[in-house]
């Protein structure tokens, strides 16, 4: 997303805790401060930094976590969100562009999902994003802060890190780089919309400057999807990770998590009308991206 808006023209102030990034990919041309989103510090840089877009992407992103600790993914993704919200608000902020996930907040159901269609999350993590677009609707109201929600699919790509508990396709990668069984949790045949990073920095780019949806009177005004509108089950992900990497290794079983989806993907028709945007990367060019970079990352 730095990388995006450096590109752009843009200055670029990035805040981390490092908890789960890592400094060196942070690009040198951008301004770092190490605080954590929900410290008095952010709020203050915030506050006093003069910016004119906010792009928050932090978050507590593992659903089985929220699941165990609802409180913890709470503080996370909704009060360090207010945190940040308060200190745009007196600073002077225009925008906010908010990383929201189509990929919970919608619930079981048939995909592909449409951004009117109903909320009804089944994960604490679902809770806490869609609580954070209606407090982003609120303050759009309130004080007049604009605010876009993209809600994401289920993205990959270069520098997910393989070794984390949330993040499919690096998590693959790292097995087939090192030969070893993948093992999929459930029977294999849930399904996810799964869209390549690279795509997503671009639609948060084109939200810094589109006209904010809504202004037509549309329903559900503030959620925007990104994805590809594409179904594919994490077996056939496996086997198309392996086709692009022509590395083969044996797939096993293992009981389902709780809190998870059986079946998501994303229609995308309001992002091409909003943002002017379409994904870009198929699958399998994609797949074989992340795992040259992973091959790459690991020496």
């Amino acid at each position: 997303m730095a990388d995006a808006y450096l590109a752009a023209g843009w200055d670029v102030t990035v805040i981390d805790n490092l908890a789960r990034g890592k400094a060196e990919q942070v690009p040198r041309s951008a301004s770092f401060k190490r605080y954590d989103i929900g410290s008095s510090e952010a709020q203050d840089l915030v506050r006093s930094g003069g910016f004119e877009v906010l792009v928050h992407l932090a978050a507590q992103i593992d659903v089985r976590i929220s699941v165990a600790d609802p409180i913890l993914d709470a503080e996370e993704n909704l009060l360090a969100l207010l945190n940040l919200l308060e200190g745009a608000r007196q600073g002077g902020v225009r925008r906010v562009i908010f990383s929201s996930s189509g990929g919970v907040v919608y619930g079981e159901g048939t995909p592909p999902h449409i951004e009117s269609a109903a909320k009804l999350p089944i994960s604490p993590y679902g809770v806490t994003k869609l609580a954070a677009e209606f407090y982003l609707h609120v303050y759009r109201t309130l004080y007049n802060l604009e605010a876009i929600c993209l809600r994401y699919s289920n993205v990959y790509g270069p520098r997910q890190d393989p070794h984390g508990e949330a993040g499919v396709v690096a998590i693959f990668g790292n097995k087939l780089r090192t030969s070893q069984p993948i093992t999929i949790f459930g029977d294999g045949k849930q399904t996810r919309d799964y869209v390549f990073v690279g795509d997503v920095a671009r639609a948060n780019l084109l939200a810094a400057t589109a006209t904010p949806p809504g202004a037509d009177g549309t329903v559900d005004p503030w959620g925007i999807n990104i994805g590809t509108n594409t179904e594919t089950s994490v077996t056939a992900l496996a086997e198309t990770m392996m086709k692009a990497t022509g590395v083969n290794v044996p797939i096993s079983y293992a009981a389902p998590r709780p809190g998870e989806l059986q079946r998501s993907s994303l229609q995308i028709g309001k992002a091409a009308k909003v943002l002017g945007w379409k994904p870009e990367v198929p699958l399998l060019d994609g797949l074989k991206r992340t795992y040259d970079w992973i091959v790459k990352d690991a020496g």
